[in-house]
């Protein structure tokens, strides 16, 4: 209980920031700045424990709350699961499990089994482990190294951030797994190569192959890659893009790996990102938005081809997938992904996606027009970015200080935005929004309106 003459929001405050190892935070006490302590969600909107309501524009901080906030027909979903059946491990079947990876399957042609995981990281580190298995399973194991994009994050673990493009959330980490190289990233803006999209031949995308060579093609076993880059700036591809990395996956039989942990259902308007461009994955793993927050669950799904090369030799007593994942057996988690999956079909959500991501671009490229800061605007659906310059012309990156100062600025409007957040070395510079699928257009108006309040009272120096 609070002290009789603390308020209760002061005494909230106190006891968070006492107890609570905080991610991604610097603990050094600011004077005057109190951490941020949520307390209550409704729809779009955010309170505060000293009573002080915001736009979210993050679904929840991390592209995780989807649909929206109290949403009460997921919580009586769980609820009425964790009563009837609330856990069993995954050596075992459940109702909501069978039933959940049973429709997600519907939304995902050409891939026939789910594994659970509690995770994005973990639905990650299990594609790896198959990867690296079947090169043992099949071969003498040289078969083993996976390639990953610069700028591309896979994940908090230590074989997760091995796969990850992001220099300085690496720092301090190492020594890594070894087996994982890097090849380019696809942001046309400032394109690895010093190109220009029109007049290039996707040198982004070949230089999967240069690097597969490099290796040696005996011993690349899988590429991993985001459909639309997420913390490392926003970046889509080109519409070229995925074939030809898909040409090239099956040229030297290179399992292809999509990470739809941010995308997935339903951030850019089809169910996964991966669904705008011609291409069609081996694996494809998820989390996030696939419960919206309200249950632990993530998924590797993989094609029913992938699955039987497991089932091989069952005379192996070593010949199947030896994994389990702990609270992959809450069967909370599935019942609440599907009560998520039923409101976004219910509610037409991707195609108010597909109608406000427009409206948030146009809003957007209009305020590139008006500050010169602004060197470019990007983005596929409720999944937008913008990149902050010094110099249009030389296109030097803004200070973390300054995308700092803007985020800050909309706060103050009552607005929370996103940042790319000591991720990538000198290239900190990216804004970032995603806002939950129910966004209105009221809501996508109060964001731009927040952005352009604190761009104009923030002018360069």
């Amino acid at each position: 209980m609070p002290a009789p003459d603390m308020p209760v929001s002061e005494d909230i405050i106190a006891t968070d920031y006492s107890s609570v190892w905080y991610h991604l935070t610097q603990h050094q006490p600011q004077e005057g700045v109190p951490p941020l302590v949520i307390v209550e969600g409704k729809g779009m909107r955010v309170t505060d424990a000293t009573g002080r309501e915001y736009l979210d524009a993050t679904s929840g901080g991390v592209w995780t709350v989807n649909v929206g906030y109290g949403r009460e027909e997921i919580a009586r979903a769980v609820h009425d699961q964790l009563v009837k059946m609330c856990y069993f491990a995954g050596t075992a079947a459940t109702e909501p499990g069978g039933k959940f990876a049973h429709a997600l399957l519907q939304k995902l042609p050409g891939m026939g089994k789910v594994y659970y995981s509690n995770s994005g990281s973990e639905a990650n580190e299990k594609a790896y482990k198959m990867i690296r298995q079947l090169a043992h399973l099949e071969g003498d194991g040289s078969r083993h190294k996976i390639i990953y994009r610069d700028r591309d994050y896979h994940g908090t673990t230590i074989a997760a951030l091995s796969s990850s493009g992001q220099l300085e959330r690496k720092h301090q980490y190492g020594p890594y797994v070894p087996g994982f190289a890097a090849f380019a990233n696809c942001l046309c803006y400032r394109c690895p190569f010093g190109k220009t999209y029109g007049s290039c031949d996707i040198d982004c995308a070949r230089d999967l192959e240069a690097v597969i060579l490099r290796e040696g093609p005996e011993t690349v076993g899988g590429v991993v890659l985001e459909p639309v880059t997420a913390g490392g700036g926003v970046i889509p591809p080109v519409p070229e893009y995925f074939p030809i990395i898909q040409e090239i996956c099956r040229k030297y039989e290179v399992l292809l790996h999509i990470d739809e942990v941010v995308c997935g259902l339903g951030r850019t308007g089809k169910w996964f990102g991966h669904q705008h461009y011609d291409v069609q994955p081996d694996l494809v793993t998820m989390a996030k938005g696939v419960a919206s927050g309200y249950a632990a669950i993530a998924c590797t799904v993989t094609t029913r081809a992938l699955f039987d090369r497991f089932q091989a030799d069952p005379a192996d007593r070593m010949h199947y997938f030896r994994d389990i994942s702990t609270f992959a057996g809450c069967a909370g988690g599935p019942a609440a992904a599907l009560e998520n999956l039923r409101i976004i079909e219910q509610e037409n959500l991707l195609d108010n996606v597909v109608r406000m991501g427009d409206r948030l671009l146009d809003g957007l490229s209009g305020l590139k027009e008006k500050y010169p800061v602004i060197g470019d605007a990007r983005g596929k659906g409720l999944f937008a970015g913008l990149e902050l310059v010094c110099d249009r012309t030389t296109r030097e990156p803004v200070p973390e200080s300054y995308v700092a100062a803007i985020v800050g600025h909309c706060m103050q409007e009552g607005v929370i935005i996103g940042r790319t957040n000591r991720s990538l070395e000198k290239l900190n510079n990216t804004l970032c929004l995603s806002p939950a699928l129910i966004a209105t257009a009221r809501d996508i108006d109060d964001i731009v309106t927040a952005l352009d309040r604190a761009l104009a009272a923030n002018p360069l120096a």
